[in-house]
């Protein structure tokens, strides 16, 4: 970088960047903390991640003794053009590191498997995020992250995490960031995590301060800053910041984030990158639409159980009204065949190298699992939808040698018919028999078998009719003077 490039940065944006980058290098050297950067792959993170590259290459190399570790977190619903563009991004960063003798390494989060969007909507039932039920930010951002930083404090005592976010994004994001400033220093306490401190270097810019530095200094690592300008400019979007605590805001209406958010009521992000020529992500934006249309209150119990997961049914206060569960079986298979055939569309029509995958093998086996033991689908719908959609096989799990197959379930069935019991009962109780097959101790069958029998399985209109038959009562004997107390 050239002075006459530094003088026009700091006439332009009021930054003084020789001050900052000096201050930069007095904090790393401070101690011995490791350095955690939050990368999102937005304009803010890519702009904390260049200051701190730049500040730290101007030191000696026997002086570049902390180690920096650059996170990205991937929740695996992520736009795949941000995915194709980050995952590059750290590629390049960890070859221009090994090139240039730098402290830092580069790595993505997921999510476990277990917790990921997928196995949760699909597999377990979860009805689409919304403002109320917001399951999905813990589960694929704060977990992830936390668990990486957790591992980096027990192996060294203490961080500092590295996070590329402003006080002029908002009002509340200015608060929290003053609320745990450690007077005297550079440093934050984090809000939730012990050991763990927050140093913000582009805390006092800007957008313009961010795009004039971008735009007028090339990227340690060979990315094209232009390239990350025409994405904003495609997506009309803004960042989608590494999520480490709950006081971190979610993303908004424009900006770049999960391509199944249904907090925000419309993706303009998706939307805008369809409008100038990236048609191929249509049908990730008419799924994304469509679980949206589930959280409309007149449409949900189209789509959700009038039980609640464990079993049980609840009512709106003393009203007939059952609050809805889990999104029925059948409609989770029919999202399975959707969230499929939108994976092949997608990848018939993506640009040369976009290559996406929409859900994982392993959240596949995760989901046939819960289903297999949750919903005594023992057709093996999953791996049947699968073969159906891509013509492939689902690769087979490490066989456990006593599996129910298509033909017990037919069996099940006409047995049940007889004798008048609901098939997925006894279903669940195989289930539970065959999961401590072989054990000497056998009081875990106990538990399960009472667990499952508290359950209600009834129908609903059995339910509904009692519920009713009970209020009318209530309000009759509630209504009798001889069951009113003296005034």
């Amino acid at each position: 970088m050239t002075a006459n490039t530094d003088t026009n940065l700091e006439k332009k944006a009021g930054i003084d960047l020789a001050a900052l980058q000096n201050h930069i290098r007095a904090v790393y050297a401070a101690d011995n903390r490791p350095w955690v950067i939050g990368y999102s792959g937005g304009k803010d993170s890519t702009c904390a991640l260049q200051l701190i590259w730049s500040a730290v290459s101007a030191l000696p190399e026997d002086e570049r003794c902390k180690e920096i570790f650059v996170l990205s977190s991937d929740t695996l619903v992520e736009t795949p053009v941000i995915v194709n563009y980050i995952d590059d991004t750290l590629a390049a960063i960890n070859a221009a590191a090994a090139d240039q003798n730098m402290p830092i390494t580069a790595q993505k989060v997921v999510p476990e498997i277990s917790d990921s969007f997928w196995v949760n909507l699909i597999g377990r039932g979860y009805p689409a995020p919304s403002k109320r039920f917001r399951w999905c930010t813990e589960r694929l951002k704060i977990d992830p992250a936390n668990a990486f930083i957790k591992n980096r404090v027990a192996e060294h005592g203490e961080v500092v995490m590295v996070l590329g976010v402003r006080s002029a994004e908002s009002a509340t994001r200015a608060q929290v960031m003053a609320l745990h400033k450690i007077d005297g220093t550079a440093l934050s306490r984090h809000s939730t995590l012990p050991g763990a401190f927050v140093f913000t270097p582009i805390e006092a810019f800007n957008v313009d301060d961010v795009w004039a530095f971008l735009l007028q200094n090339p990227s340690p690592w060979g990315s094209d800053n232009r390239d990350l300008l025409a994405m904003y400019r495609n997506a009309q979007a803004g960042e989608c910041p590494l999520v480490v605590d709950k006081q971190t805001e979610s993303c908004g209406n424009s900006r770049f984030g999960c391509w199944v958010c249904t907090v925000v009521t419309k993706d303009k992000a998706m939307e805008a990158m369809i409008d100038n020529g990236e048609e191929w992500l249509e049908p990730l934006l008419d799924l994304r639409d469509e679980l949206a249309e589930t959280q409309n209150p007149d449409r949900k119990r189209e789509f959700r159980d009038f039980k609640r997961r464990n079993g049980s049914v609840t009512f709106v206060g003393d009203s007939e009204t059952s609050i809805p569960g889990p999104y029925l079986f059948a409609y989770r298979k029919e999202l399975l065949r959707k969230l499929l055939e939108a994976q092949e569309q997608v990848n018939a029509k993506a640009p040369p190298g976009e290559k996406t995958v929409l859900i994982q093998v392993e959240e596949l086996r995760e989901i046939r699992r819960i289903w297999r033991s949750e919903q005594g689908d023992w057709g093996d719908a999953v791996s049947e939808t699968v073969k159906t959609v891509t013509g492939k096989e689902l690769p087979a799990e490490a066989a456990d040698g006593f599996e129910f197959q298509a033909d017990d379930a037919n069996v099940l069935a006409d047995v049940c018919a007889t004798h008048d019991l609901p098939p997925r009962l006894m279903a669940q109780l195989l289930e539970a028999e065959r999961s401590v097959r072989g054990l000497k101790r056998r009081t875990l069958i106990h538990r399960k078998i009472a667990s499952i029998l508290e359950q209600e399985w009834r129908d609903e209109t059995t339910v509904l009719n009692e519920r009713k038959e009970r209020l009318e009562k209530n309000k009759s004997t509630s209504s009798n003077p001889l069951f009113e107390s003296e005034s």
